[in-house]
């Protein structure tokens, strides 16, 4: 596994919530089914991950790191918009000299 900045705990971290989330994609079953896990199980596998979220926040948040684990498409549109308020001042300054 690489390393990419981050430390053991949060490598541990990210390899227990992939191989819990692995366990409950795998067991999943189509509803009116049985699952193979019991509902104490598979409720203590979403409370073990929510503790880990909750963990990797801590860390992300004290190394000063954002959590945007969520991938982003080229073609996703975009959150903000950089607008140059230079150019924009300009521009009334020029169509006002054109009025006066």
């Amino acid at each position: 596994m690489a390393d990419n900045g981050v430390g053991k705990e949060e490598q541990v971290l990210q390899m227990m919530k992939r191989i819990l989330t692995d366990v409950a994609r795998e067991t999943h079953v189509q509803p009116g089914v049985k699952p193979p896990l019991s509902d104490a199980t598979i409720l203590n596998i979403r409370d073990c991950l929510t503790l880990i979220v909750a963990r990797e926040r801590e860390l992300a948040d004290a190394a000063g790191r954002p959590m945007n684990m969520r991938p982003h498409y080229i073609d996703e549109p975009k959150k903000t918009v950089v607008v140059s308020l230079e150019d924009t001042l300009l521009k009334k300054k020029r169509d006002k000299k054109q009025e006066d």
